[in-house]
């Protein structure tokens, strides 16, 4: 079906960015509408039968097509022009209304737990009839449904609203099978099982709606980018031009899908022209921003690459933290020579979670250069944390 609506009301001649739009949008339609039909059938099914478990997932319905027009509506703030108020775009707006969607599924977990307690206490038979079997199968295969596409498209097209929804329309399809099954068995056994389903369901749509929560406050707090990402931007910085020795100090700002700001330092002989390695990191940027669809900022380190004396010192010292730990990584290496000692000025990168204290490290660092490189030498060491995974 959305692949046919797709067909009818999306043209080819989009830009990727629109195509996405679009895509969100008759999805967050679709969604209105299958929702409330399915708010409807279950509604009667549950008056019918007299089921709390099935007027509850009747109304937990209801509420996925308030999240769909949320969604609907993230989708069109979304793809609005940067302005003076927000000068990085309204992206961020699909990770909160995949927030919203995730509050409004605990919150509808909570309430199917509670009444279904309730029912526990104070149980009640159930009516039974084919009219409700056939409404809940074919929730059961509507839902499947919703998943499998709001999980394709927000997977193709990186949108968090998407992807909550999909884990919303998941969990609903778990649930009404749990519900079609104890309605069978309350039928078949004359068992009075309807509040322990209502309380199994809203268990499962509970965490359902934790999980999907976890996946978008990420973001919207600052997480590290995708490993992928980070090779992609290393290897079109090292092979852009052999000027450029090395990049550190890579950040990643995230301002929604398709709204990237890059910043990193990329390393280039000191003892090479200025203008020209200018012109070179200029180009550099333009490239990142144009491969990558992001804003790319680079910060030019020059680095002594004439001086056997400082190659062997920077050597030594790779080595040296090697040997402490091969998830250290150094760069900004210098030298400033003197008459009695000679200091060794560099910077490395920890992981957030590296086990060792800065000051006990540090003075590791020292001791290890006093005996493996000579005991003039001494260590001025800046310590940055890694952005990135």
């Amino acid at each position: 079906m959305i692949s046919l609506l797709a067909r009818l009301f999306i043209k080819g001649d989009r830009t990727p960015e629109q195509t996405r739009s679009a895509y969100g949008k008759l999805c967050g339609i679709a969604g209105i509408c299958l929702n409330l039909l399915l708010f409807a059938g279950k509604f009667f099914a549950g008056l019918l039968s007299g089921s709390i478990a099935i007027t509850a997932d009747a109304f937990n319905n209801l509420s996925d097509a308030g999240s769909s027009v949320v969604s609907l509506v993230s989708f069109r703030i979304s793809e609005q022009k940067p302005d003076a108020k927000h000068p990085y775009g309204h992206g961020r707006i699909e990770y909160i209304a995949g927030l919203i969607i995730s509050a409004v599924i605990i919150i509808m977990a909570y309430e199917l737990i509670k009444d279904s307690v309730a029912k526990i206490i104070h149980p009640s038979g159930t009516e039974w009839s084919v009219v409700v079997l056939i409404i809940l199968i074919a929730s059961i295969l509507v839902k499947c449904y919703m998943a499998f596409y709001n999980a394709r498209l927000g997977k193709r097209y990186d949108a968090a609203a998407l992807r909550a929804t999909a884990i919303d329309s998941l969990s609903d399809c778990v649930a009404t099978t749990v519900v079609l099954i104890c309605t069978v068995l309350s039928h078949l056994k004359g068992w009075r099982i309807d509040g322990y389903a209502g309380v199994l369901v809203g268990g499962f749509i509970l965490f359902a709606g934790i999980r999907a929560a976890k996946e978008v406050i990420n973001p919207l707090l600052g997480e590290p980018p995708e490993q992928e990402y980070v090779d992609r931007i290393e290897q079109l910085v090292l092979s852009f031009d052999p000027a450029i020795l090395g990049v550190h100090d890579l950040m990643v700002h995230d301002y929604g899908p398709g709204r990237q700001v890059i910043s990193l330092h990329a390393e280039v002989p000191a003892e090479g022209d200025i203008l020209s390695l200018h012109d070179i990191i200029d180009n550099l940027e333009h490239r990142l921003s144009t491969e990558l669809g992001c804003v790319a900022t680079i910060h030019m380190d020059p680095v002594v690459t004439s001086d056997p004396r400082v190659d062997e010192l920077k050597y030594g010292v790779i080595n040296i933290l090697a040997s402490i730990d091969e998830r250290i990584t150094m760069h900004d290496f210098r030298v400033v020579f003197g008459p009695s000692h000679t200091n060794l000025i560099f910077d490395i990168v920890l992981p957030f979670d590296y086990p060792v204290s800065e000051d006990d490290l540090l003075k590791d660092i020292g001791a290890r250069v006093h005996g493996k490189i000579g005991p003039q030498y001494f260590t001025a060491v800046q310590v940055d944390r890694t952005a990135v995974k």
